[in-house]
């Protein structure tokens, strides 16, 4: 069992710009009024899969279709997840136009690359009953441990995180992450926003986890599998420091992040990080602006056998 993965699958965005239908409940998306704003996240996309493949990722680019008018087609780890076993995980999203992402032509994709795919579990019926889990942004895997660690809110569905794990034999650990907004303690939109999980330590912002017994318990996890925690403050999560992902390339691992969430570390943190692996970062602002999503989000990790 691997935490770990040299493939990912991305997706080359052909309309993007701010979703209107996520902003109600993503905090970290602002609008960039800018006419280009595609065309200058196609270009930090363009420049992005170039640095990972620079170090060895295997990195699978497919191209989204005009006609969908998808503007958050870039994050698809959000609709899909990849398993060793061959199955694959599709997931019910909360904004309606983000439904269309969820193509299956990608499938094809993959078993020309030489793939196998031996089973769709498919979880988009909860859309009907307004129920949603969004892939690996709600739900941070440890595959090697099999826990599945989700952050509760209008996009991760306790019930639906439940059956998850009892379909793909994972043990969740349950909690609330907030953020404060306008004043206010709000739901943090995704888990992944505020935790990163690699082979040997965990990136994670406590500071969200406003309920202390809540917050023992997600550490008493990541310490009994063995995770060095590294915390980042809730300022850095606003950089997208939470919004990390660890992939293996042609010789060594790094922690892929946005430029803007590498600069937000202090040395304390890299060298934290380093002890374990590289650090790898591109310039992510527009995509980050507008999508209110990093790097984390660009990249559905490909975890399924060789035919």
């Amino acid at each position: 069992m691997r935490q770990i993965t040299d493939t990912i699958l991305m997706v080359r965005p052909v309309a993007f710009r701010m979703n209107e239908q996520t902003a109600v409940n993503n905090y970290f998306q602002k609008d960039l009024t800018a006419d280009n704003v595609n065309e200058r996240a196609q270009a930090e996309f363009d420049e992005f899969a170039s640095k990972l493949k620079k170090v060895g990722v295997n990195v699978i680019v497919v191209k989204d279709k005009l006609e969908d008018d998808s503007p958050d087609s870039i994050f698809p780890n959000n609709w899909v997840s990849f398993h060793e076993n061959g199955d694959i995980g599709l997931y019910p999203m909360f904004a309606e136009n983000r439904r269309k992402e969820r193509r299956l032509e990608y499938f094809a994709r993959l078993e020309e690359e030489g793939f196998k795919i031996k089973n769709i579990v498919d979880y988009t019926e909860a859309e009907e009953h307004d129920l949603f889990l969004e892939g690996t942004g709600s739900l941070l895997l440890d595959r090697v441990n099999r826990k599945a660690y989700c952050a509760l809110s209008p996009r991760a569905d306790e019930d639906l995180l439940i059956e998850f794990c009892e379909d793909f034999e994972f043990t969740p650990v349950i909690f609330n992450a907030n953020q404060s907004v306008g004043g206010k303690r709000k739901a943090i939109y995704h888990t992944n926003v505020m935790m990163c999980l690699a082979e040997n330590f965990a990136v994670i912002c406590l500071d969200t986890i406003d309920n202390a017994k809540e917050r023992k318990n997600v550490l008493k996890h990541l310490k009994e599998d063995g995770k060095e925690v590294i915390t980042i403050t809730e300022e850095q999560m606003h950089e997208f420091a939470g919004n990390m992902l660890q992939v293996q390339g042609k010789n060594n691992k790094f922690l892929v992040m946005s430029a803007r969430a590498h600069g937000s570390l202090n040395q304390d943190q890299i060298a934290k990080i380093e002890k374990h692996c590289e650090i790898l970062s591109s310039d992510l602002h527009v995509i980050e602006t507008c999508g209110g999503g990093s790097a984390r989000c660009m990249m559905a990790e490909v975890f399924l056998p060789k035919a």
